[in-house]
């Protein structure tokens, strides 16, 4: 005598179990995830603790090195005296930020602070800008800096370049407006913490200095 069996359903410990494993499998991921952002933002702080004088004299020789290239001769005194008209040599410090476990906080960082260097001339013409910003463009690359911008203008319009290395730490960049003969530079440095910083000081540390005259080496 013949019977039907019927056919297997599974079970609702199975189900249960394969729910399980995709939860596990899920809060796995979760915690992975987790663990790269705290991993990526608790490395992103680690400064070295470096004098705010020895950050600038950095960002003083980056300058001084692409001013070279370019094959500029003139020197310039410290100061300013009116900002994309007059020639150029000042130093800016500025705060760091913490992005927090996230990445998503905006918050400065106690003692830390970043340092830079700008530089600009006036009465620059084409014969000695096209040719400098070409030749640095090929040294800078050559030298192993991340080039993000390069432009060579046509029809009068600007020429510059922008370059990084370091993941972004460390930046230059170079910009000539042809209509008035102004080239501008400039170059920033890692962040670092002040060793002299204490607690409830204000302002970045470096804010204070003056560059020496600039010129070629």
């Amino acid at each position: 005598m013949s019977s039907n069996a019927s056919p297997s359903r599974p079970s609702g410990a199975g189900a249960l179990g394969c729910g399980c494993v995709a939860l596990v499998a899920l809060l796995g991921v979760v915690v992975l995830l987790f663990v790269g952002l705290a991993w990526g933002s608790a490395g992103s702080t680690d400064y070295p603790r470096v004098a705010p004088e020895e950050m600038a004299d950095r960002a003083f020789e980056r300058s001084q090195e692409a001013y070279d290239v370019l094959g500029f001769t003139r020197t310039v005194r410290p100061g300013v005296e009116k900002v994309g008209v007059s020639t150029e040599n000042t130093f800016d410090s500025g705060f760091c930020y913490d992005g927090g476990l996230l990445g998503m906080d905006d918050r400065t960082v106690d003692g830390a602070y970043t340092m830079s260097h700008a530089w600009a001339l006036d009465h620059v013409p084409a014969s000695q800008a096209v040719p400098g910003l070409r030749r640095l463009h090929e040294r800078l690359r050559d030298e192993g800096w991340e080039v993000t911008s390069y432009r060579e203008g046509t029809n009068g319009q600007d020429w510059s370049l922008f370059v990084q290395r370091d993941g972004g730490d460390e930046r230059m960049s170079f910009t000539w407006f042809p209509d008035r003969g102004y080239f501008m530079g400039g170059a920033s440095v890692p962040c670092a913490y002040d060793p002299a910083w204490e607690e409830g000081d204000v302002g970045p540390a470096g804010e204070y200095l003056r560059p020496p005259v600039f010129g070629p080496a």
